[in-house]
């Protein structure tokens, strides 16, 4: 595959986007600018409401393209990559006859999907069952068919997020009665688990084989671009436990799947931010995303704080673009790290502010 025609500077991204990921640019900055979006604006009034039907996938890969065919001037250190959305938690569940519902992310252009828990209770586990012939995975090939014909190297396609270990059960018995199983009934939530292994590594690995690497590497959305083939990896379960419930119960799966592939990324909540210093040694891990929410502290305020827990792992997070430029002016910006700069005006003045990104040492 060539290079994409949406992103004339790849290679030069990917060069320093390799160093950070082999850990050898813990003095250096990185930055992915967001600015108005003509096509943004355009999916906001086709889809007004919160909720939806599952989307024609052939006008979802046309909303990518007319979205990364505005950014081709852009210089900062993203890469066009489309995210499967639709499939990034409802396929799991819709695989084994759940009822998929999908919502709207008007600001990203996501539309994403969910289901309620699949069982009453863990006496219907054993009637669960894969089958290559369900609408779901026709639906999933069919999807990742089409964009990958659409992108015909211009843009890609990103890897999406897994649903394994205790987000699996979640998605069987709801989130309350998996807790509790963890202490009533624990071999069942291991059966569980070791089915959403399988079930994980089918869905990733017929990704890789229809969609491919690019020039080695895994596109993803939280890191852009990343060599090898890797997946992403979700903790939300663990965000409201313990530490110790996380050794207990997530460290386990998440190396195991991660080791099936080339290496993983994981995001943390901003109510998971106790799990950090021991998130980042988890085996295989290339990077976290840190995520803010309400009520918390923004991670870009506290991100010297979190580097001293996660040493040179790599880290993504967001940033405003005035508080951005601020402690970049200042050299008050830690390294190794991806920033995701919200709100910046345009592209020239993205373009002007990554001259400084470029030069920058930490």
């Amino acid at each position: 595959m060539s290079l994409f025609d949406y992103k004339p500077n790849a290679e030069e991204v990917m060069a320093r986007l390799r160093l950070l990921y082999e850990r050898q640019a813990g003095d250096r900055i990185f930055a992915v600018m967001d600015v108005p979006s003509a096509a943004i604006e355009r999916f906001k009034q086709q889809y007004p409401h919160h909720e939806c039907e599952y989307p024609d996938p052939v006008a979802r890969a046309e909303f990518w393209d007319a979205f990364f065919a505005e950014r081709v001037a852009m210089e900062d250190d993203s890469m066009p990559r489309a995210y499967l959305s639709e499939f990034d938690q409802g396929l799991y569940g819709g695989l084994l006859g759940g009822e998929v519902r999908f919502m709207v992310h008007p600001d990203i252009g996501w539309i994403s999907s969910m289901v309620p828990p699949l069982l009453s209770d863990w006496s219907e586990y054993d009637a669960l069952k894969f089958d290559e012939s369900h609408p779901w995975w026709q639906r999933y090939l069919k999807q990742m068919e089409i964009f990958v014909e659409a992108s015909a190297g211009k843009w890609g396609i990103s890897h999406f997020i897994l649903i394994d270990a205790l987000n699996f059960v979640f998605e069987l018995i709801g989130a309350t009665d998996t807790y509790l199983s963890t202490d009533e009934n624990p071999e069942m939530v291991r059966k569980a688990i070791d089915f959403a292994f399988d079930l994980n590594v089918k869905i990733h690995e017929t990704f890789f084989d229809t969609v491919g690497t690019f020039q080695g590497g895994t596109l993803s959305n939280f890191g852009q671009w990343i060599p090898g083939r890797i997946v992403s990896e979700s903790l939300d379960p663990y965000h409201m436990a313990s530490v110790a419930f996380f050794e207990q119960w997530g460290r386990e799966p998440a190396e195991r799947i991660i080791e099936h592939f080339d290496g993983g990324v994981v995001h943390i909540h901003g109510n998971g931010r106790h799990l950090l210093e021991t998130a980042a040694t988890i085996k295989g891990l290339k990077a976290i995303l840190l995520l803010d929410d309400l009520g918390i502290p923004l991670a870009f305020d506290e991100l010297s704080k979190f580097k001293t827990k996660t040493g040179d792992v790599p880290l993504s997070l967001f940033a405003e673009y005035d508080a951005f430029v601020e402690r970049l002016e200042n050299h008050d910006l830690p390294g190794g790290v991806i920033y995701k700069v919200k709100n910046v005006p345009s592209i020239d003045v993205a373009n002007r502010l990554m001259e400084k990104v470029r030069s920058y040492r930490a």
